[in-house]
């Protein structure tokens, strides 16, 4: 079954949430050999390089530039790369410059996949390290911890993965969509009781995509919220449309 994660942290809630959501409506991810318990060897986190490091969300300047030169569709793809003949080298340079890039990050998860191992040739950082450096980057981006999370869960490491989305749902504040994002990882890890707990916040946020709530009744782990949380919601969705019609 495929995730659908929508996105309101790429650059405006309404347009990144519908790119974000096409890019992870993905196949469970596959474990590469070798990757479970495997740590990252020589990560140092404050490392830069150049100029930078940028905060994808918000900080657009340098971004025209680096998805012009470096991270364009054939490297999004995977294709080929724009510095050399490989993606590698230009997604990392990505990273470099915006360690919380959120779908140069997931092209790392599809490119480590490709190659079948955990540290891609021609890069400075392993997968796992290019995550610890966003997180310590930008510890409130949760998109960054939902995509580690997938990342690790796909590699065996099922209490890692977990403890990202339990940060991430610490650090989602009033985000509907962010709490939305979080349910979807923990049902993707079939953690299930989480999952609802999220999908009920998302709810008693305003947010009422239905996409949680189907896949939590597919696997008969649905319950409705508690009646006062269903009229929290209910309250939260029409706020909008009252104030549109004033």
């Amino acid at each position: 079954m495929c995730s659908t994660i929508s996105a309101p942290a790429l650059r405006t809630a309404t347009s990144s949430a519908r790119r974000l959501a096409a890019l992870l409506c993905w196949a469970p991810l596959l474990a590469i050999p070798g990757l479970v318990q495997a740590q990252a060897q020589g990560c140092d986190l404050t490392a830069r390089h150049g100029a930078g490091p940028f905060d994808y969300r918000y900080e657009h300047q340098m971004l025209p530039i680096v998805e012009l030169r470096h991270f364009t569709p054939k490297v999004e793809a995977l294709l080929a790369g724009e510095s050399t003949s490989r993606p590698a080298p230009d997604i990392d340079y990505t990273l470099n410059k915006f360690p919380n890039h959120h779908r140069a990050l997931i092209s790392l998860i599809k490119l480590g996949q490709k190659m079948k191992t955990h540290h891609v040739d021609g890069m400075r950082y392993s997968i796992e390290c290019f995550f610890d450096r966003a997180v310590y980057f930008r510890a409130d981006d949760t998109i960054v911890r939902v995509l580690y999370s997938q990342y690790l869960g796909g590699a065996g490491r099922q209490a890692d993965a977990v403890r990202q989305l339990e940060l991430a749902a610490k650090r989602a504040g009033d985000s509907g969509f962010s709490h939305f994002n979080i349910g979807m990882g923990f049902f993707d890890l079939k953690e299930y009781e989480p999952a609802l707990q999220q999908a009920h916040e998302a709810m008693r946020l305003g947010f009422t995509r239905p996409e949680l709530m189907d896949r939590l009744k597919s696997v008969g782990k649905w319950q409705d919220p508690p009646a006062n949380a269903a009229e929290s919601a209910a309250s939260a969705a029409s706020a909008p449309a009252s104030a549109a019609s004033q």
